[in-house]
């Protein structure tokens, strides 16, 4: 508002409110660049805030009341977030990490069972982690409720007292208040709504173990504790590949046979072939003689693999329903999902040994002959799994 509007008079108000004590005269205005309220003389031409932007002190006070319902407004929704979250998110953390520890102790107690005379000392030690991790994960869940917990009382403290303010003060009240106002309002935005932490969740890492896997696998392969008599299905098997009369055995053939008939199930281009059956809970072994080869894949897949085109959806470990390990003339790598991690391999081994555990949620491949753990992979898997195999060089055969 410009000074020449200014009148001589006090500007109108709902009721009188004091006076300036230079011209005594209703302090109805508001000095926008001396940030107090003034009266119209002070306002006028000749008074102390000439030239400056001056408003009607009521419409300060209204914009100032404005300011708080809305701040109010977002203190009610943060707190309701946070209510939310520790209602629904904390006791939700915390039921996981005791069940993820409780699984990870059977885990640990079951493996190391099949070879308890040669590691009582690694249960323990394992044993133990599990509980430092499984305290550490639920004291960090009762920090996070603590620290919301003392979140939400200031909160209510300060929306309290910011309605205290809107409820009970006058308009020159309330501008004098601005200051405290605005503190008020900067130490709630300073309080920040719940995020995401991996500090909440029980990490399964603890229960990984070396010398666990290594035995365990020994164990599994060596006494045939988990094996599985897995035969390919020939209705999913490339025309690239000759399947046995056993079921067990592919073969390359770099001319495409005439012979197969397309079905929804064959996989057209790339040289595949899956299993009969699937794998859905518990645990699963089996072994490929891959000595005669120098380029294949073996592995697991989902069933809804695609099987039709040269694309990535179709090649083994370029996608998200395959995890394979595979040789490439000297070349031994990991691969799944389009990512390839090589693999220093010291020489190329003549039988590979494929564990699936589903409960640990982890693959594993293996050569029995060293008892090397040639590679481990722990995944969500999300559904059925297939063995499957892939051969683009001479041939694989699966002995068990």
């Amino acid at each position: 508002m410009s000074v020449e509007s200014v009148g001589p008079g006090p500007g109108p108000g709902p009721e009188p409110g004091p006076l300036c004590p230079e011209h005594g005269q209703a302090l109805s205005w508001f000095c926008c660049s001396e940030r107090r309220p003034v009266c119209a003389a002070c306002a006028g031409l000749g008074g102390r805030c000439r030239g400056h932007r001056i408003r009607r002190a009521e419409e300060r006070a209204e914009e100032l009341r404005n300011k708080i319902v809305d701040q109010c407004e977002r203190l009610q929704i943060q707190s309701a977030t946070i209510t939310k979250y520790m209602a629904d998110v904390l006791p939700g953390k915390n039921q996981r990490a005791v069940s993820m520890a409780s699984a990870a102790r059977e885990l640990v107690i079951q493996r190391l069972g099949l070879v308890r005379s040669l590691c009582e000392s690694e249960e323990q030690r394992l044993l133990e982690q599990v509980h430092d991790e499984e305290e550490r994960a639920h004291q960090s869940i009762l920090t996070q409720r603590a620290h919301w917990a003392e979140a939400l009382q200031k909160l209510d403290a300060i929306r309290t007292s910011l309605v205290d303010m809107l409820t009970h003060l006058d308009d020159f009240q309330l501008i004098q208040k601005e200051l405290e106002i605005f503190e008020r309002t900067e130490e709630a935005e300073g309080i920040l709504d719940p995020q995401e932490s991996e500090k909440l969740n029980f990490d399964e890492k603890c229960t990984r173990s070396p010398l666990l896997t290594q035995l365990w696998a020994t164990a599994v392969l060596g006494t045939l504790s988990g094996t599985e008599d897995v035969r390919i299905d020939e209705r999913t098997v490339s025309p690239f590949l000759q399947l046995s009369d056993d079921r067990r055995t592919l073969t390359f053939n770099a001319k495409k046979s005439k012979a197969c008939t397309d079905g929804p199930e064959r996989f057209d281009h790339w040289p595949n072939a899956l299993a009969t059956t699937s794998f859905q809970a518990g645990l699963h072994a089996w072994v490929v003689n891959v000595q005669n080869s120098c380029a294949y894949k073996v592995g697991v897949a989902l069933g809804q693999l695609p099987r039709k085109g040269s694309g990535n959806d179709s090649r083994l470990g370029y996608n998200a329903f395959s995890w394979v390990f595979s040789r490439y003339d000297q070349e031994f790598r990991f691969s799944h999902g389009g990512q390839h991690e090589s693999l220093g391999l010291l020489r190329c081994p003549a039988l590979l040994g494929v564990l699936l555990d589903l409960q640990a949620q982890e693959l594993l491949f293996y050569e029995p002959a060293s008892g090397t753990v040639l590679h481990t992979h722990h995944a969500s898997f999300p559904g059925p799994l297939f063995p499957v195999f892939a051969v683009a060089d001479q041939t694989i055969s699966i002995v068990r």
